[in-house]
């Protein structure tokens, strides 16, 4: 906000001479008493456009502060490479830029307008012999598509080239009172100037023509566009999963069907009357006939609009058939149970379990988090386990899964100890080099002030003792052998299914 307060008071204080032009020029009037009313027009025309400037400064500043300006998302970087796009990044939006492209696009659009309403009068048959030629040069081309490479030839021949000739060397006007007419004669040297193609001038009929004709494109355009949309979009976006399932399938069926027979189809024959029946039925005369025949034939019951509409939804109710279970699977959790007292070395299988969390991973001594020396993350509770984003549960109850061994082989987990029967709990086997690291990371001095010593040396001293390693390793434990650890897990599992997401117009 106080961006936009500086620019704000920029543009009143900053640009001072074009304000200052407008005082002295006020100054002078004032001095000089009685002014020529020309140099007052004049004057007053100059401070208008001042003044105007000076809006679209403010107006622009305003939405500088309102419109991004940056087109990156949030959260991307923006990398400028050298040659790349970027060197050819278009201006942003300014109220004076756009002001001047309009003008300057409505000055010179007049000649599409041209050409659209000319289009308008050949296809309705406003000039007959018009259309037959449109309808002849058709028949041609359909006839022998290679002549679709002559029209460009033939339209710069005698559309652009033989007008700009007969402009430059026009025929003698008739003038009754002369004795006699003299012939047209291309000879000799030029008579008129060359035509070229101007903008029309500002605030002139043309102009105010062309704004015009703009709008009424742009209302047609609008009008297409919804109903476009409200024909094609409902069938099409599965908002009815029958009707777009019975539509995807006619199309590959109509696909598969053309990319064998379409060879075999005479579109030439199929052009030409396409053609020659969309622009006989612009004709005033058969225009009528068609209305006379769709007002006897085609109106109430006897449709046959309405009865293929009807035999259509006959056919997707009938034979469309979807699969309305819907997709299911299993999700899962882990509940977390720490031993009372298992922060310290020497507490280890002396304490009571205590509920810790559920958490979506087991916790296993060779875990990410376990290795980083990070808590485990999870609900406090049973009750705030949420299912996946777009599941909803399936089940009322969690399941306690009895095969622990097999999630264990699954995940590949070691240095745990496996309960088989009864409450399916995976242990920690006692680590010593693990309880040994966590109670030098919480106390460095602990192990020095409990007399305890490194690993290494531990089992240096327990080798040249007894001349042998441990019977059972860390990973090779078994149930009911052995101190267990800090932590046991077990897993509950529960059914998810996908949530009905209801279309919304």
């Amino acid at each position: 906000m106080t961006d936009f307060a500086s620019d704000f008071a920029a543009a009143f204080l900053n640009p001072t001479d074009e304000l200052e032009v407008v005082e002295e020029h006020y100054d002078e009037t004032r001095q000089e008493g009685s002014v020529d009313p020309a140099k007052k027009a004049r004057s007053l025309r100059r401070g208008l456009i001042k003044a105007a400037n000076l809006q679209d400064m403010l107006l622009e500043k305003l939405l500088h502060q309102m419109i991004p300006i940056d087109d990156v998302p949030p959260g991307q970087p923006h990398i400028q490479v050298p040659g790349g796009a970027d060197e050819f990044e278009r201006p942003g939006f300014t109220v004076g830029t756009m002001s001047n492209n309009f003008r300057r696009f409505n000055a010179r659009i007049g000649v599409v307008f041209k050409f659209q309403t000319r289009v308008f009068r050949l296809l309705a048959w406003r000039q007959p012999s018009h259309t037959l030629s449109f309808l002849a040069v058709y028949t041609f081309v359909c006839l022998d598509p290679y002549l679709l490479y002559v029209i460009p030839l033939a339209i710069a021949l005698f559309a652009i080239l033989v007008p700009s000739f007969v402009a430059r060397h026009p025929a003698p006007v008739a003038e009754p009172d002369r004795v006699r007419n003299l012939g047209y004669s291309p000879r000799g040297p030029p008579l008129a100037p060359a035509r070229t193609v101007k903008p029309v001038k500002e605030l002139s009929r043309d102009f105010f023509r062309n704004m015009g004709d703009l709008q009424n494109c742009m209302e047609d355009f609008s009008v297409a566009h919804d109903k476009i949309i409200a024909l094609v979009v409902p069938k099409t976006n599965f908002s009815d999963e029958a009707l777009s399932s019975a539509i995807f399938v006619l199309l590959v069926a109509a696909a598969a069907f053309m990319s064998i027979a379409a060879q075999l189809i005479p579109w030439r024959f199929i052009a030409l009357i396409a053609g020659w029946g969309a622009i006989w039925s612009n004709h005033p005369a058969v225009a009528r006939l068609i209305e006379q025949a769709r007002a006897q034939y085609l109106s109430g019951d006897g449709d046959p609009n309405l009865a293929a509409q009807t035999a259509f939804d006959a056919w997707v109710r009938s034979d469309i058939i979807l699969d309305e279970a819907p997709e299911t699977r299993e999700v899962e959790i882990f509940e977390l149970q720490r031993l009372s007292g298992g922060s310290s070395p020497g507490a280890v299988g002396t304490g009571e379990w205590e509920p810790w969390l559920f958490s979506p991973l087991p916790y296993d001594p060779l875990s990410a988090l376990r290795i980083a020396g990070q808590r485990p993350r999870g609900s406090r509770f049973f009750e705030d386990v949420l299912p996946p984003e777009g599941w909803e549960w399936s089940e009322k109850k969690w399941a306690l899964d009895l095969w622990s061994r097999e999630w264990v082989e699954e995940r590949i987990i070691t240095g745990v100890e496996v309960e088989t029967e009864g409450e399916r709990w995976v242990y920690d086997i006692y680590n010593e080099h693990e309880q040994q690291r966590q109670a030098a990371a919480q106390d460095p001095g602990a192990l020095v002030d409990s007399g305890m010593t490194s690993p290494s040396k531990n089992y240096s001293r327990q080798t040249s003792s007894s001349g042998a390693a441990p019977a059972v390793s860390w990973e090779e434990g078994e149930e009911g052998m052995g101190r267990r650890g800090e932590w046991r897990r077990r897993r509950w599992v529960r059914m998810v299914k996908r949530k009905n997401v209801m279309s919304t117009s």
